[in-house]
């Protein structure tokens, strides 16, 4: 692929931060905004007609990594560029939950960005931290704000700067590792691996690479029998979600192009394949070109949530039935029919 495409196609790909931090504001009275379109019959079984598009918050630099924190009811999410972790909540609107949120050294000229990236909740009251800016995979614990570093090398090389997360029920972690937070990208001379990998963080801590051909990968989410890992590629010459069947061991094979977002591809439709959540259901909620692509199990594409700007990533909260999104300056949410992973029914 050619990086000038992908610099022109991505947003979030504007290097720089501004000098001084944007103003951060919560919306008055979620107002409404955007809408939804409808391109097969079941998306209606998903999304109802009359769902509203709310906006929370805005004044965000390039907003990420959605996570939903049962215990306390809020969501955390990032604001990459800016090296901040944000907290929302129903009572108490928006603030910063960690500032830095990733890097906190010298020498950043070889970063494009600091800050942390994708965010994913664990049981007992730990984070997962894809460290973007720190080029490493943390756990943060949410009362102390400690983090702990899980990995940061693969064959004793530094890891480019990990994108997203997702976790099985074993204790496995999956994540991305693209190049995006390295100035230069693929050809930042700080770049240690010849490659951009998704990997497998066993239970006993052991790095997994699965595979290492993906030519940027971004999103990665598991099905709900854990039998199939989902992951995005933001190349905007392939634009795709691949599929890869899972096993006992957490070794994939067989992989597949779930979905196909080239013939969405537009100056009107911002966003390439990016974040992604699913449903308990089986369905997939995936950003992509003009926002939140939604797919059915088999892959059919039923229909897209749309904000009127790139999507970069989102989760399921409150009760399963709200889809938080990030949507570039913006934390977003909808009310959707079908609960997510890992909530009551």
């Amino acid at each position: 692929m050619r990086l000038p495409a992908l610099l022109l196609a991505l947003p979030l790909l504007a290097a720089c931060a501004s000098p001084a931090a944007p103003a951060v504001d919560a919306a008055d009275g979620a107002s409404p905004f955007g809408r939804l379109t409808r391109w097969d019959a079941g998306f209606d079984a998903v999304v109802a007609p009359d769902a509203r598009i709310e906006r929370l918050a805005d004044g965000f630099t390039w907003s990420e990594g959605p996570a939903w924190i049962a215990d306390g009811a809020y969501l955390l999410f990032t604001d990459v560029p800016e090296n901040r972790m944000h907290r929302w909540s129903e009572a108490d609107g928006v603030s910063v939950f960690l500032d830095p949120s990733g890097y906190d050294g010298p020498d950043t000229d070889a970063l494009r960005e600091a800050g942390a990236n994708g965010l994913l909740a664990e049981p007992g009251g730990t984070l997962l931290l894809a460290d973007s800016g720190s080029r490493l995979v943390a756990r943060l614990d949410l009362a102390t704000r400690r983090k702990t570093t899980l990995v940061d090398r693969f064959d004793g090389k530094r890891l480019n700067s990990p994108n997203d997360l997702a976790r099985r029920s074993d204790g496995s972690v999956f994540f991305t590792d693209p190049p995006y937070g390295l100035s230069g990208m693929n050809d930042s001379p700080a770049k240690e691996l010849d490659f951009n990998g998704v990997y497998r963080i066993a239970p006993d801590g052991g790095l997994h690479l699965l595979d290492a051909t993906v030519p940027f990968p971004n999103g990665i989410a598991l099905s709900p029998d854990e039998r199939t890992l989902y992951v995005a590629s933001s190349d905007p010459e392939a634009p795709v979600w691949y599929a890869y069947a899972l096993d006992a061991d957490g070794a994939v094979s067989g992989r597949r192009v779930f979905a196909d977002a080239s013939d969405l591809m537009a100056d009107d439709a911002p966003g390439l394949p990016d974040g992604m959540t699913v449903a308990a259901d089986g369905t997939v909620f995936a950003t992509g070109p003009g926002g939140v692509l939604v797919f059915a199990p088999d892959g059919t594409r039923l229909g897209r949530i749309e904000t009127g700007g790139a999507i970069s990533n989102c989760t399921f909260g409150d009760d399963g039935r709200t889809l938080y999104m990030t949507a570039d300056g913006v934390l977003a949410r909808v009310r959707v029919q079908t609960p997510g992973l890992g909530f009551a029914p």
